[in-house]
């Protein structure tokens, strides 16, 4: 993809990094320095956007996003790496993800290249919150939404494309693995709904359970499909598997489940190590008699399940630094941070963007 020749603003600091304490970092919203904004008109592409001063946004109390909830939200991450460069990770399959959730929610979106090109500007922008190696990653959030007001009938007058940035930490803190409750009474998605894109809509429903679980000492909650009620399928906001034996197993995309990246490339490192992989449907008995258990994403990376609890019923599973999910991690920290040669061509680079 040809580089953007729109500048960074003359304004960003050439500071190497930001006054934070990169030691106590969580992960929750700093506020950063710059955002990325877009518009589209009804019948109308988007054209590149600008780096704006990071502002609050104005909406009219009809916009869509306000009204029928219509908006769309991505997640990935600007990392540092320990020779000083800057790369992002795959943010092309990011892209594709968003136009697949704005077809489903009736939007026009970017190309990819737009998305790119947004993501990298907003990196570049806050380079200085990047952290220091190891300390955490730029975390970056793109959203499109329904800006333009409607009540009750469409077109949708205008879209918002924007983006913007924090620096995070680990999203789990606790490396020995989590203690999850399998929810046996709310669902997250349903068949023919939107489980399958990263609708706006698609977590605050489920909030009610994640709190009471999170009082009663849990980690997170592990969802159950609606359908059956009988087979898993994903935490709240991370892809879930099980290894038996030599088998890798995870639950198949059919709608309710969302595409991870981070989900796509563990396969594929599954079956680099020798590992049978599969993707089918994961009755509750089934997972229970894993040997290991582990859930993928763009915050949790890859994180070792300790136990999970089903009705008072507590099932431990092996975690520590000889499982498949350390092995994982590492793999794959180490090619997102520079530290092994990326043979896959995930990792983009792009600390000498809008240069030359």
């Amino acid at each position: 993809m040809a580089p953007s020749t729109q500048p960074l603003p003359t304004s960003v600091s050439d500071e190497k990094y930001a006054n934070v304490k990169w030691e106590e970092l969580a992960f929750g919203f700093v506020r950063t320095d710059y955002m990325y904004v877009a518009k589209c008109n009804h019948g109308e592409s988007f054209q590149e956007g600008k780096i704006l001063p990071f502002a609050d946004l104005q909406l009219n109390p009809c916009a869509a996003v306000l009204q029928y909830g219509q908006g769309l939200y991505e997640g990935l991450k600007a990392y540092r790496t320990e020779d000083g460069r800057i790369l992002l990770f795959r943010p092309d399959q990011n892209g594709l993800r968003i136009q697949a959730g704005a077809d489903r929610l009736y939007m026009p979106y970017p190309s990819v290249d737009q998305f790119v090109s947004a993501i990298k500007q907003v990196a570049l922008a806050n380079k200085k919150w990047i952290p220091p190696p190891g300390k955490g990653t730029l975390y970056i959030r793109p959203i499109l939404f329904g800006s333009g007001p409607i009540l009750g009938s469409f077109p949708i007058p205008e879209t918002t494309f924007t983006a913007f940035a924090c620096p995070v930490g680990r999203y789990h803190k606790d490396n020995s693995g989590l203690n999850l409750k399998i929810e046996d009474k709310f669902r997250r998605a349903f068949p023919s709904g939107t489980g399958g894109v990263k609708s706006i809509t698609n977590y605050s429903p489920v909030w009610i359970p994640l709190a009471e679980a999170k009082k009663q000492g849990f980690s997170d909650i592990l969802f159950l499909d609606a359908a059956t009620g009988k087979n898993v399928e994903e935490l709240f906001a991370a892809n879930i598997f099980m290894l038996k034996g030599n088998v890798v197993s995870t639950p198949t995309i059919a709608g309710t489940i969302l595409p991870g990246v981070t989900r796509n490339c563990v396969m594929e490192l599954c079956r680099d190590f020798g590992y049978q992989v599969e993707e089918r449907v994961i009755p509750l008995e089934d997972f229970l008699d894993s040997d290991e258990t582990f859930c993928t994403g763009t915050a949790s990376i890859v994180t070792s399940i300790a136990s999970v609890t089903f009705k008072d019923k507590k099932t431990a599973f092996k975690t520590g630094e000889e499982t498949l999910a350390a092995k994982l991690y590492k793999t794959l920290n180490d090619i997102q941070t520079g530290r092994v040669e990326d043979t896959k061509g995930w990792t983009v680079e792009i600390d000498r963007y809008h240069q030359g």
